[in-house]
């Protein structure tokens, strides 16, 4: 079992100085919000930081161009967080959601819920 992130957005320097630049400006256009619930103008939020170093789950994370080479097949609406189980993917928090997730309090908060369920249905994992 492995924690997938997928930001809804490209990775690489220029696309990050964009990014920063497009919260700033038009916060409410702006198209990731794991990206802005996740991430200053400039780092990642030092509570999500911390939160993700202490979590016994694997993870790993993807910009929207890799997540498309990684899983090809996938039709899966972005950002989104997902549970990787061998070969399958499983929204954990999928991209409707997000509206209903406006700080990282609240993300983990879900996302441990979430996690709990998971582990009280398949204890194995």
């Amino acid at each position: 079992m492995k924690l997938v992130f997928v930001y809804n957005a490209e990775a690489g320097l220029v696309h990050g100085f964009m990014d920063s630049i497009h919260k700033i400006v038009s916060p409410s256009t702006y198209a990731c919000d794991l990206c802005a619930i996740t991430y200053g103008l400039t780092a990642m939020n030092p509570k999500w930081r911390t939160w993700l170093s202490e979590l016994d789950v694997p993870t790993e994370f993807f910009h929207r161009t890799d997540f498309r080479k990684a899983w090809p097949d996938a039709r899966i609406a972005l950002p989104a967080i997902l549970l990787e189980g061998g070969h399958s993917l499983t929204p954990v928090i999928d991209a409707d959601s997000f509206a209903d997730i406006k700080d990282v309090d609240r993300l983990i908060s879900v996302l441990e819920d979430r996690l709990a369920k998971v582990k009280h249905d398949h204890p194995a994992l």
